[in-house]
């Protein structure tokens, strides 16, 4: 990564992981420890940012735990950009469908820059779920089915220009996150027309993703559905893609008639 030129650059986007970090923990929190660990810095400096970050209101730290969670300046300034970015009033009812046809979890995902975050959640009926997935859950693109359906259909310069960036996918994620196995996974996602996951996360735990499109035709968003290895079996799993696929079209459309 090329080291920031403009002042204070170094520090925004530390505070700025910081911040993601602490969201993605949800209401339960995160320790010092663990947003240090995970942000690659010292204990030190993430405690110097997340009280500055708490001073500013943009985190709150819990007086018996000590662990860190988001602050009332987050929620204030979400309602704000929720009016030009968020679809979950959208999608909220195509996702539920999704669920209760194919009784499995189902969610919305949104990109963020290399990563995608988990919007929505909806419990299928069957009793045996999937939990690698909840509101508020990042994974880089490519590596959950959702990220790998978006990845899937970005121009292919912006493809190579990901994998470039993190060479480090196989390293942290697993051999097949490497280059060569990802451009074949993606290759399989377009002909298909969706991302299948075969327990690449958690042994066991399969999903399979669509993207879904801004009018723009870019991919910006996907739907996706996970649960246990033997609910996605051969016999299924064209039919849960099929489903998939349908429910991805509709939002695309609602997408596009609201002039997202």
């Amino acid at each position: 990564m090329d080291t920031p030129t403009v002042p204070g650059a170094q520090a925004i986007a530390r505070a700025a992981r910081l911040l993601r970090l602490v969201t993605a923990s949800g209401a339960a929190g995160a320790t010092a420890g663990d947003l240090a660990r995970q942000a690659d810095l010292s204990r030190s400096t993430a405690h110097r940012l997340l009280s500055a970050l708490r001073a500013e209101g943009l985190v709150d730290q819990d007086d018996e735990t000590a662990r860190w969670m988001p602050g009332p300046e987050l929620f204030l300034m979400g309602t704000v950009a929720a009016a030009r970015y968020d679809i979950t009033a959208l999608a909220r009812d195509i996702v539920r469908s999704l669920a209760v046809k194919t009784e499995e979890s189902a969610f919305l995902s949104v990109r963020r820059a290399d990563e995608t975050v988990c919007l929505l959640r909806e419990e299928g009926a069957f009793p045996i779920r999937s939990f690698v997935l909840s509101e508020g859950v990042r994974f880089p693109l490519g590596v959950a089915s959702a990220g790998l359906a978006i990845l899937a259909f970005l121009p292919e310069q912006d493809v190579g220009a990901y994998l470039d960036r993190h060479p480090e996918l196989d390293e942290r994620w697993g051999a097949p996150h490497g280059a060569g196995p990802l451009r074949t996974r993606l290759g399989e996602t377009r002909d298909r027309g969706y991302a299948v996951n075969p327990g690449l996360i958690v042994p066991g735990s399969w999903g399979i993703g669509a993207a879904v499109f801004n009018r723009a035709g870019h991919p910006e968003w996907a739907l996706s559905l996970t649960g246990v290895e033997f609910r996605f079996g051969p016999d299924r799993l064209a039919g849960l893609g099929r489903t998939l696929l349908a429910h991805a079209h509709q939002l695309t459309t609602r997408i596009a008639a609201a002039g997202r």
